[in-house]
């Protein structure tokens, strides 16, 4: 990758991002984003990474709220115990708890897997939502460039892991759900697969949208298995919008002085920005449906590279190999 390419590639990102602002501006000014309403979800648990603070938390806050038992996957022991005690206190739920996890880490990943399994619980949902942005070049305990070895890898290995506390929850009737969290990013991505690790020439612009779009090409590849095993399990990927949220600090200066300023006309809340992740998790509309791309609440169709299923083949092939789990994949085709 060329410095003019990476110069480019930051373009298509702020560009990508102040469409969505825009969009969200317009919409602001018809009437906003109303609440939906969700119904209760009694007995059902739930796993949601990064829930300590932005999205992962107001996801967290409103599965609590509809009354499940709500496990927060994070790296993020300081604000663990207060961030379970605001949870529990604003929801009436005591079913809120935390459980160590660094995504960044394959060993931490399997760890908490293990810690959670430990405690044999059923898991009806989870919520692939933990990442970082434009961050400078630097690499995960594992030696992954830190987009794709923690947005992606982490949550790749992750799921996996827990794919058959998934399945043994779910039933033809109340599915089990994976929810993974994208971005409009992923329209300007380029999945790089001679050089996912962008160690010829770094561009953290390129590198979070690539990212992204591999979250897109992972859900797909993944229900596709569950629908051919015929299992009750349904995977599906949202889009949160713009959100005001502290992801923001690496990104152009420009960008966070109008956050700053102009954030609670143009950004959605956190919350607002968590209602297409919770409403993957527990809308009854989507009982039964996987390898949707939601914004909005709405399904919509996402970049047209992320249908190609040799493409998603190979990415999930390679996915494997990076994090030393075996390919069942044509086993069920």
């Amino acid at each position: 990758m060329s410095l003019l390419s990476v110069a480019l590639a930051a373009l298509r990102v702020y560009a990508a991002g102040a469409a969505v602002i825009l969009a969200q501006l317009l919409r602001r000014c018809c009437g906003g984003f109303p609440e939906p309403v969700f119904p209760q979800q009694p007995d059902r648990v739930a796993i949601v990474t990064g829930g300590t603070e932005g999205i992962g938390y107001a996801t967290a806050k409103q599965l609590a709220r509809l009354g499940m038992h709500v496990i927060i996957a994070g790296n993020n022991d300081s604000k663990a115990r207060d961030v379970v005690r605001r949870i529990q206190e604003a929801t009436l739920n005591d079913k809120v708890e935390f459980l160590y996890c660094d995504l960044a880490s394959m060993n931490s990943i399997r760890q908490f897997v293990h810690n959670f399994k430990a405690k044999e619980i059923p898991l009806h949902v989870l919520v692939n939502n933990a990442g970082v942005m434009m961050v400078p070049q630097r690499t995960t305990e594992d030696g992954f460039e830190e987009h794709f070895g923690l947005n992606y890898l982490g949550h790749f290995l992750l799921t996996n892991l827990l794919l058959d506390s998934l399945r043994a929850s779910g039933s033809p009737s109340h599915s089990a759900r994976v929810v993974t969290v994208s971005s409009a990013t992923h329209y300007v991505g380029q999945l790089h697969m001679e050089d996912l690790q962008f160690r010829r020439c770094y561009s953290p612009h390129g590198a979070y949208a690539q990212s992204k779009l591999a979250l897109v090409l992972f859900s797909y590849y993944l229900q596709h298995q569950l629908s051919a095993e015929g299992s009750a399990v349904t995977a599906n990927v949202v889009d949160p919008g713009v959100v005001d949220t502290d992801l923001y600090r690496h990104v152009f200066w420009g960008t966070r002085v109008v956050k700053k300023l102009l954030g609670w006309l143009l950004f959605k809340t956190p919350e607002e920005g968590a209602w297409s992740s919770v409403h993957a998790a527990v809308a009854p509309e989507m009982e039964g449906i996987g390898g949707h791309y939601l914004y909005n609440e709405k399904d919509t169709r996402s970049l047209a590279v992320t249908y190609d299923r040799e493409l998603q083949r190979q990415l999930w092939a390679r996915s494997c190999a990076m994090t030393g789990l075996r390919d069942t994949s044509d086993d069920v085709m």
